[in-house]
């Protein structure tokens, strides 16, 4: 998995050398915890481990954008790997490079049904039948080696099975992997905004990586306000991977850009903040149809209620 800040703001690095499972724990604490436009985190399997420590051989690395408070980081790691791993937690500072294309380099392609997400180094994975999902040097959320990105890709690929969406909107698009995925499959328009400058250049260079330039156009947007996102009744299948409270606060926004026959696929949520979120789209007439829990992140497929 790896998610997070513009490498360019990397200017301090964690390291901590532990099982997959702490190695996971620990990323995804941070991502939980943290300003994501400031910290971001990294774990991946070595390429190559010494017979030492062969038994652990994953590697989290946690990027800040400023100098953490050592103490109160440690403290937070100790909550998810216990006080006495914790202490093996290293600090240093990093060199202004692209830090996520280094981190992309250990990290094995990714299947989600029909789509895979791989790097450059695994173009040979993709099979005459896949849609592979290249993504390189991602500044920003979003490589699919997370669960909320897989969770989603996977629904994508279910409801791309049974119907064909007329229009798709993806919210908070990161790198551009959903609605790149959607492009892809279907060959037509996607909508697409990030709040983030650095996610939309983002989504746009993976579009052109890709070959799906002409019908993804990302603009910056907070939320869905921009006219090019902004259209009341419209969208049959709305994307938002974002994180819990926004999830929240988007849902009024979310509903009034849905047609009547519209599917929405939420995820970035813990198990614990599930039923917060769907209070807030049960309010607005949108219940759960199914969910799917990947490495203890919830993603959701609503649907209006009776649809």
């Amino acid at each position: 998995m790896l998610e997070g800040l513009p490498p360019n703001n990397a200017a301090y690095v964690l390291r901590l050398r532990c099982d997959e499972d702490q190695a996971r724990a620990v990323a995804d604490l941070v991502v939980e915890t943290f300003d994501p436009a400031e910290t971001a985190a990294a774990a991946f399997e070595e390429k190559a481990s010494t017979e030492s420590w062969a038994a652990t051989p994953w590697l989290v690395e946690v990027y800040f954008g400023h100098a953490p408070d050592e103490a109160n980081v440690r403290a937070l790691v100790a909550v998810a790997v216990g006080e006495e791993l914790a202490q093996k937690v290293e600090f240093g500072r990093v060199e202004q490079k692209d830090w996520i294309a280094a981190a992309l380099e250990g990290l094995s392609a990714v299947r989600a049904g029909r789509f895979l997400v791989h790097g450059a180094h695994d173009r040979d994975r993709v099979k005459a039948n896949d849609i592979g999902l290249e993504i390189e040097a991602a500044l920003a959320f979003g490589t699919g080696h997370h669960g909320t990105t897989r969770g989603c890709l996977l629904f994508i690929d279910e409801i791309l099975k049974r119907r064909r969406p007329r229009a798709v909107i993806d919210v908070g698009c990161g790198t551009g992997v959903l609605s790149l995925a959607v492009a892809r499959a279907l060959r037509a328009p996607v909508a697409a905004g990030d709040i983030d400058a650095d996610a939309v250049a983002a989504t746009r260079s993976n579009a052109l990586l890709n070959g799906a330039n002409p019908w993804l156009r990302p603009v910056i947007a907070k939320g869905v306000d921009h006219p090019a996102l902004d259209r009341p009744g419209h969208y049959d299948l709305i994307l938002a991977n974002i994180l819990a409270k926004p999830l929240r606060m988007l849902a009024p926004s979310l509903a009034r850009i849905a047609a009547s026959n519209a599917e929405i696929v939420l995820s970035g949520m813990l198990a614990r903040d599930v039923p917060g979120v769907l209070a807030a789209y049960r309010a607005q007439g949108f219940y759960l149809w199914r969910r799917r829990d990947l490495e203890g992140w919830a993603t959701l497929l609503l649907r209006r209620t009776g649809g």
